[in-house]
């Protein structure tokens, strides 16, 4: 158990600070980006932002117990392709990319606080960043890409990432283990408030 709370804890500090390291330019690299299934799948994971925002909806589900547990990382995914869906055909999402950040901000703190709202609060709140984070990664898409394999790419990287999440999440049935998820919260949400300056200053 203390082997399984050191290692969650190096992984979320050395996550950290290699996301500090980078500025809000670098969130969502598209650079070279192919239009495969496996560059979809790959894009989630060149995102720090979008990469701790699904990992943290993992664990919050853990946290929540059934049936969020199940709920929120399977309608994640789904409503993230409808938001790819809109991204792709042009239509504009406001203040797109601070929903981005302040999604990071967001689960880590109801991570760390491991808040207990009733289910469908906590699907309204992930859906709402659900169609950020789609949004974006439909918006990037080359011109030339193949949409639909490159969504379905993305969407499979994403419930990998909830699986993480629920993963690390179970460790909260241990004193130890609730520690570390905490803490891991804090320091989503502070690499989330980095990214909102990020983005007010950039």
């Amino acid at each position: 158990m203390r082997r399984a709370t050191r290692l969650l804890l190096s992984v979320v500090a050395a996550s950290l600070a290699t996301g500090l390291g980078a500025t809000r330019a670098f969130a969502h690299i598209t650079v070279d980006m192919g239009s495969g299934i496996a560059d979809g799948f790959l894009h989630p994971l060149t995102g720090f932002d979008h990469l701790l925002a699904m990992v943290s909806v993992g664990i919050w589900g853990a946290e929540l117990g059934a049936p969020a547990i199940w709920v929120l990382p399977i309608a994640f995914p789904l409503i993230m392709a409808l938001g790819g869906a809109l991204g792709v055909i042009g239509m504009p999402l406001p203040a797109g990319e601070l929903l981005i950040a302040l999604s990071v901000v967001v689960l880590g703190t109801l991570v760390a606080i491991a808040a207990r709202p009733p289910i469908w609060v906590a699907l309204a709140i992930v859906s709402v960043f659900a169609v950020a984070h789609g949004h974006a990664h439909g918006a990037e898409l080359p011109r030339a890409a193949d949409a639909l394999a490159f969504t379905v790419g993305f969407v499979l990287a994403t419930g990998l990432l909830h699986l993480a999440g629920i993963a690390m999440g179970l460790l909260s049935r241990w004193p130890m283990g609730v520690i570390a998820i905490r803490s891991s919260g804090c320091a989503v949400a502070a690499a989330g408030c980095y990214f909102v300056y990020g983005y007010a200053w950039v």
